[in-house]
């Protein structure tokens, strides 16, 4: 094992097992109980091509059976303990997230290990979670906020590209995954260098290490290679899809661009400018405009997704049928002035000092620091992150929010898609 150095700040123990798996242990003594964020780097960018969503159904089946426990006896050792388990599955990580005593830390750990390294996917247990995952794309598909958010990723990717596929896949693939195609997927996918346990609680890190080396010391899995992602090639057209859902009352907007990279290092005046533009307050700007001022959105605001390449920019928003044609004028006319004038001084400090004010409420609860030290390593921000934020969100200039705004936002190259009630 090599551990690092601890920092100031969460000062976490980050220990590299000698197979490449990472640990990062955080103690921390308000209560007696201990969070573990599992994540493996086997997202649905790993899916085979003609089986999108392998990785999502393999993630619901993961803990249902491995080589020596059954799915029952996995249930039984959780339920009786108090426990439950979350497991979610985004394009690049599958993540395996519960809270336990601390006194159940060592055997809930060895199970979690036991179900990453040793999964079994029985017949019966995968025919009952494909039909939980067609459910729920069946759901997602007659669902306007969903449609919309999947339709412009597809549009602004294409379906070639892993950001521009359905994490879920389609009823048609998962109807046709065997087990195989799952077991394939596990042996080439799950290694210990694509893993990273983050243990947060009361346990001391020299107690993590200890257990993340008897439980996954032994593991010996080569990795596979990195799966290429292509970068995005922004649209130089304006262009508007409607996905007509005409039983609905609602009609949903997503209208959006693709931005930056995580690493970029303009990466913080993104931020700044779209939390400005529709996440301060009640959705900044656009919430302002759209929906308090001139009522009439249920919602509007912005996401800001950068990625390991270049992630999405976009706006939501959700109106009445009638309303649609207003909505996106209004979206066109906020994103037109944001260019043209830019950001006030007064907007920038704002944004900023809610930021860097919210940090700490962020890091309240053991899960939630844990999900923060999980992104880290992940995006590989250092272990000093959480200190340096603040002073890397000072150093962004007027002007610096300023050019990204022009960079991002020009009304003239946006994808808009409409789902829901509309003739377009």
């Amino acid at each position: 094992m090599t551990p690092t150095s601890r920092l100031q700040g969460l000062s976490p123990t980050r220990t590299t097992l000698g197979n490449g798996l990472v640990t990062l242990a955080k103690q921390t003594r308000k209560t007696p109980i201990v969070s573990i964020n599992l994540a493996v780097r086997a997202g649905s960018i790993c899916d085979p091509l003609d089986m999108p969503g392998a990785a999502s159904l393999l993630g619901r089946v993961i803990d249902r059976g491995t080589a020596t426990r059954s799915a029952d006896e996995i249930a039984e050792e959780i339920d009786s303990r108090g426990i439950s388990l979350a497991i979610h599955v985004t394009r690049h990580l599958v993540s395996i997230l519960c809270t336990c005593l601390a006194e159940d830390f060592v055997p809930i750990f060895s199970l979690l290990g036991d179900a990453v390294m040793n999964a079994s996917i029985p017949e019966a247990e995968l025919a009952t979670r494909k039909g939980e995952v067609i459910t729920a794309i069946r759901q997602d598909d007659d669902n306007p906020f969903v449609r919309a958010a999947e339709g412009l990723f597809q549009e602004l990717y294409g379906t070639a590209h892993p950001y521009g596929r359905r994490v879920k896949g389609t009823v048609e693939a998962v109807e046709g995954m065997s087990r195989d195609t799952l077991v394939r997927l596990h042996r080439e996918r799950f290694a210990p260098s694509a893993v990273t346990a983050v243990v947060v609680g009361d346990v001391d890190a020299s107690r993590v290490q200890d257990t993340a080396g008897a439980v996954f010391g032994s593991w010996r899995v080569a990795p596979s290679p990195a799966i290429p992602l292509p970068h995005a090639i922004p649209a130089a057209v304006r262009r508007q899809v409607v996905l007509r859902m005409m039983n609905k009352s609602q009609a949903d907007i997503a209208y959006g661009f693709t931005s930056i990279t995580r690493s970029d290092p303009q990466y913080y005046a993104y931020y700044l400018m779209n939390h400005v533009l529709g996440q301060y307050a009640i959705g900044g700007r656009l919430g302002d405009s759209i929906r308090e001022r001139q009522g009439m959105a249920y919602y509007a605001g912005s996401v800001l997704e950068a990625n390991v390449v270049e992630g999405p920019l976009f706006v939501r928003a959700g109106v009445s049928p009638a309303n649609v044609d207003r909505a996106i004028a209004s979206i066109d006319a906020e994103l037109t002035r944001l260019r043209a004038d830019g950001l006030t001084q007064a907007e920038l400090n704002d944004s900023r000092n809610y930021l860097v004010g919210s940090l700490p409420r962020s890091l309240e609860t053991n899960a939630g620091i844990a999900s923060f030290l999980q992104t880290n390593e992940f995006f590989e921000l250092g272990l000093d992150y959480d200190v340096r934020l603040p002073e890397l969100l000072g150093r962004v200039t007027l002007d610096d929010a300023n050019a990204a705004a022009r960079r991002a936002v020009d009304p003239a190259r946006a994808t808009i898609v409409i789902a829901g009630p509309y003739e377009g």
